[in-house]
């Protein structure tokens, strides 16, 4: 009796051994599949900002609401101007401001939110007040002061916000996008003069130098 209960068990013996490395496998698989998500989660996403380390200095965090705001203040004002104006130029101007803007302002966004700063979502009071005044106008002078003060004096104010983050900026990242935004924004700024000239001579006004 012991010497059939002893072959059983021998022949039983490489089917447990199997069942026992089949379950291993399972185990590892399912070990393999719940580890697989967080391995992707945490790889790195390309071109993404890096996660902040600590909070930004004062300094970076105001540059960053300021930004957003000169940005929301040139978006609106230039929206007013493609309902208001007649001109050409002003009009193609315009558009370029809504566009640019709005795609850096889209940029920013994403490195405030990475970065844990809260930005405004509209224009400063001051600028608020300066559009009330600006959609007063009509015609010829509403395409002057628009060219002068939402084309040439608010950029040449942003032109020096960025410049001056560009070089002094505490974060790298923060650095990085005053580098790299800086260049459209003067391009702006030219364009804007070239407006401003243009529309003076049209509203018989002599420039500001």
């Amino acid at each position: 009796m012991n010497d059939v209960v002893s072959a059983r068990a021998r022949r039983s013996s490489p089917m447990a051994r199997w069942g026992r490395v089949a379950l291993a496998a399972a185990a590892i698989g399912l070990i393999a599949s719940v580890q697989a998500p967080v391995a992707s989660a945490q790889a790195v996403v390309p071109g993404a900002f890096s996660a902040p380390a600590g909070k930004l200095s004062h300094k970076d965090s105001a540059f960053l609401k300021q930004a957003a705001e000169n940005g929301h203040a040139e978006v609106e004002n230039s929206k007013l101007a493609l309902q208001k104006s007649g001109n050409a130029e002003v009009k193609s101007f315009a558009q370029q401001m809504v566009d640019d803007h709005t795609k850096a302002g889209q940029e920013l966004a994403a490195l405030a939110a990475a970065k844990g700063v809260d930005l405004p979502k509209d224009p400063s009071v001051m600028q608020k007040g300066k559009m009330k005044m600006l959609s007063a106008r009509d015609g010829t002078s509403f395409d002057r002061h628009y060219a002068e003060s939402v084309g040439v004096e608010a950029h040449r104010d942003t032109v020096k916000l960025f410049e001056k983050a560009s070089r002094e900026a505490d974060n790298a990242d923060v650095k990085a996008f005053a580098t790299k935004t800086l260049p459209t924004l003067q391009h702006h700024l030219q364009a804007a003069e070239a407006l401003q000239r243009a529309t003076h001579a049209a509203d018989g006004k002599k420039a500001k130098q």
